[in-house]
Formats: structure tokens, C-alpha cells, sequence
């Protein structure tokens, strides 16, 4: 099951060729006549809303469930909870037996999987056309009859904190979303990682797990996304037939108001962590998402770290070889995002050199419009990327779902890409300027424990 963290740090920082660098290798120029992705919307009496997508191109179906929480949903007190319920939910229900929900899955001959994020839930499960029933019954009872019971909340908890000591505590570099956020936000919920706090999970009582499922896991909290090889009203039989009774939620659907503070100065910090070489992170606040300069921020990414020939790539990595990996990653939330470049040093380069060197690089794109010849391949990117995601069949019914949660508009399924056209060579220079300064961002430098002075505590083991 994956999560916001292991996106951010695990993927960008280990993996060898990302998606935007096997892009940059093969650019494909969509056709503006491609196949416009039909769908079919309505919302149950109950509140929840359905997304029907017919493809018969192959027999498979993906269904999906999103439901609107995420860790900025969480009580302050007691985070990590949407993460938990991401591995609870898989416990069984009163009418599957505890722990063969994957077993009837893999007996049908699918897959399975689920995400949390700041933001939201995911479930979904791709499975043979004619199993199509099986996922619905699932993602139904999972709704309605999930087990919440004191062997499932103790059988969790330890599987969560064995996680966290895996892809945080023990892996190199895996803390740096959690020690970002904590300093990025000062009020917002955000300034927790969807992981959350292990001590808060050891406190929780079973009413406040209870209270957590009866609160969010209702229909009126609720997309299902179906996109696959489909019969659309014998689809909404079935989806009749399985979800109609469900009772929408009773209880307000707690929603943050709380507002960041403008950051008016520069946040540093020094994380000792059990790693060979040295790494940099800079984190700069960014508008919401799904708003004019959050796409351009897509496209800037792009620019900087989008594949072999990209800026920061191109200079520091096999230029100057002040690093062995970089990213830039804009991290698009609802209420107001960061855009997170980092680097790990090269052997015998310092943490200092290797910020001046990303320094500079952003320098560039601040003070001189890009070259129209380099800003078309990156948009040349942009829109491979987006007919490569429209092209797959769980992909169409999770952008689906995302479009129609966060934006109330599920066709920007189509659209949206009219966006990313909209961004111009002066946005990248703008939102540069505007953006990337240092009383906006938060940089940590991560240490080896060796580089530690005796007197210090290492921030990491706070």
C-alpha cells in the first residue's frame, strides 16, 4: 500500500528512470482529435457519487472508491488515522471473512490496492470484466460492514508501526517529508505526514477508531469510479443493487479552515541521519491546486528535472557532478502545496556547494525566458504524459474521481491539458520569481550521524 511518503522520498529518490525521464526519451506529440474519454455521472440518493467510464477495448474493469479524507482531516491529537483505516479496511467485513479479501481478489484474477494522502483515501481493485460484481460487493461492504473491532485496531497497529520503522526510521532519506512538513506549516494540517504519530495511535481508544469510520467512510464522503469493459445500465443495476441501502453519514464532515500564516522568512535546519552522503532539500510554499500557477509549477518541474536533458539534471548531476540525484517535485495539495527540489551530494561535495549550485540553476530560469525550442519539448512532455495516463484503464477511473472530488468538474478528464497550454515561458519566469525565494521556503540539510557534533541531538530522532 503506498502513501504520500514513499511517492516523494522512496520513488524520486531511488528509482532510476522516472516516468518524466523515459518521457523525455520518447516524445509523443498527441493528436488535439484523440478519443474524448465518455463517462457517465449521477449521485445516489445518498450522496454518493458514481463515474462510469465504457471501454471495451479489453476485458478488464477498474473499480474504484475515493473518499475525501486524508491526514489534514485528522484531530491534531490522534494523526495518522486515514493511513490506519488505509491498512484497516482490508481487515474484512461482517460478510467476508477477516483476512480473505485479498484471497478473493487473487482468486478472480485481480489486483488490489489502496493510497492515503494529505488529502484523500484511494481503494480500487482491476479485476476481469465478469468480476465486476465481486468488486463492488467489496468495495460495498467496506463501506458498510468493514470490521472495526479491538483484533483488527491491535493487529493494525503493529503492521503501521512496522511500516514506519521500515520506509522511515530505517530507510535513508525517509524521514524528509515528515521533517519538511513539521517545518513548512506552523497551523495548518498539513504539518503532519499522512503516516502520523505512532504515539497517537497507541492512545486512541476503540470509540475514537469507531468515531473516525462512522464520521468518513459514508457514501456522502464517497466517488466510485468504474472505467472498463462495462455495460452502463447493467452497471447502475449492480450498483443499485449494492450501495442504494447504505445510510448517508450523519455527522458533519469536518473540513480544515485553518488558514497558513504567510512565511515571511527563511526556515534552516540540520537532520543527522544514518546516510554516506550529504542531501539538500528546499521546500517553497505553493498556491492550491488547480490554480493558473500550480500548473505552471507542473511545467516548471518538468523544466528542471524531466528527464536526462532537463536543467537540473543536465547541470548538476553531469556537468558539474556536484550530485549523484535531483528532483524537483511539486507537491499539489487542496489547501496549498510545496514545490520540494533536492539533491544528494556527490562524493566529497558539501551540502553548502550543492545548494549554491541549485541555487543558481534556479537563478537561470528567474532572470532569462526559456528558449521556445526547449519550453515546446518540455510541453511536448506535459501532453505525452497526459495521453499516456488517459490510456489506461485504472488511470482513467482515478482522474476521474480526483477531477470530480477536487475540482467538482470530472471533465477535466478532457480538458485539463487546455491548462498546462495556457502556461507561457513568462509564468515559468514568474512564478520563479515569485515563488522560489528564500523567505519562502524551508531548505534541511541532511547529515551523516558521523558529521554530528557531540554536544547535539539529531533532529531526525526527535
Amino acid at each position: 500500500m503506498n502513501y504520500l511518503l514513499s511517492l516523494v522520498c522512496s520513488l524520486c529518490l531511488f528509482v532510476g528512470a522516472s516516468t518524466s525521464q523515459i518521457l523525455a526519451n520518447s516524445l509523443v506529440m498527441p493528436n488535439d482529435d484523440a478519443p474524448k474519454i465518455e463517462y457517465v455521472k449521477y449521485t445516489l440518493d445518498n450522496g454518493l457519487k458514481v463515474i462510469l467510464h465504457k471501454d471495451s477495448s479489453t476485458p478488464i474493469v477498474a473499480v474504484s472508491v475515493l473518499y475525501h479524507v486524508g491526514s489534514k482531516n485528522e484531530d491534531p491529537d490522534r494523526t495518522g488515522f486515514a493511513h490506519f483505516f488505509e491498512h484497516l479496511m482490508f481487515e474484512g467485513s461482517k460478510n467476508i471473512e477477516r483476512g480473505q479479501m485479498d484471497k478473493m481478489i487473487a482468486a478472480a484474477g485481480g489486483t488490489y490496492n489502496a493510497n492515503t494522502s494529505n488529502d484523500r483515501t484511494f481503494y480500487y481493485e482491476i479485476l476481469p470484466s465478469n468480476q465486476l460484481k465481486l468488486g463492488l460487493w467489496i468495495e460495498s461492504e467496506r463501506m458498510l460492514h468493514a470490521i472495526v473491532d479491538t483484533l483488527g485496531v491491535e493487529t493494525q497497529r503493529a503492521v503501521v508501526k512496522e511500516e514506519k520503522r521500515l520506509r522511515v526510521d530505517n530507510q535513508p532519506y525517509g524521514s524528509i517529508l515528515e521533517e519538511t512538513l513539521k517545518r513548512a506549516y506552523t497551523k495548518h494540517p498539513y504539518r503532519w505526514a499522512p503516516i502520523g504519530s505512532m504515539e497517537h495511535l497507541d492512545a486512541a481508544s476503540f470509540e475514537d477508531f469507531t468515531r473516525f469510520y462512522e464520521t468518513f467512510y459514508v457514501p456522502n464522503n464517497a466517488t466510485l469510479s468504474i472505467a472498463g469493459d462495462i455495460d452502463i445500465e447493467e452497471t447502475k443495476k449492480m450498483i443499485d443493487g449494492y450501495f442504494t441501502e447504505i445510510p448517508r453519514g450523519t455527522v458533519e464532515i469536518p473540513r480544515p479552515t485553518i488558514k497558513e500564516p504567510k512565511q515571511t522568512e527563511e526556515v534552516r535546519d540540520i537532520v543527522y541521519d544514518n546516510i554516506q552522503l550529504p542531501a539538500v532539500i528546499q521546500a517553497y510554499k505553493m498556491p492550491p491546486q488547480g490554480t493558473h500557477d500550480a500548473y505552471a509549477f507542473e511545467v516548471l518541474s518538468t523544466l528542471l528535472t524531466g528527464g536526462a536533458s532537463a536543467r537540473m539534471q543536465k547541470q548538476l548531476v553531469d556537468q558539474d557532478q556536484k550530485a549523484v540525484a535531483v528532483a524537483a517535485i511539486p507537491l499539489s495539495l487542496e489547501d496549498g502545496g510545496l514545490f520540494i527540489n533536492y539533491g544528494i551530494a556527490n562524493m566529497g561535495i558539501e551540502a553548502e556547494d550543492l545548494e549554491a549550485g541549485m541555487d543558481a540553476v534556479i537563478k537561470t530560469v528567474q532572470n532569462e525566458l526559456i528558449p521556445e525550442k526547449e519550453f515546446q519539448k518540455v510541453m511536448n512532455q506535459i501532453e505525452a504524459s497526459f495521453v499516456s495516463t488517459n490510456s489506461r484503464i485504472a488511470s482513467i477511473a482515478e482522474s476521474l474521481a480526483n477531477y470530480e472530488v477536487y475540482y467538482g468538474d470530472a471533465e477535466l478528464i478532457n480538458t485539463v491539458i487546455d491548462k498546462y497550454r495556457k502556461v507561457t515561458r513568462e509564468d515559468l519566469k514568474r512564478v520563479a520569481s515569485e515563488y522560489l525565494i528564500p523567505q519562502n521556503r524551508v531548505v534541511l540539510y541532511y547529515l551523516p550521524k558521523s558529521a554530528q557534533p557531540e554536544s547535539s541531538e539529531s533532529q531526525g530522532d526527535e
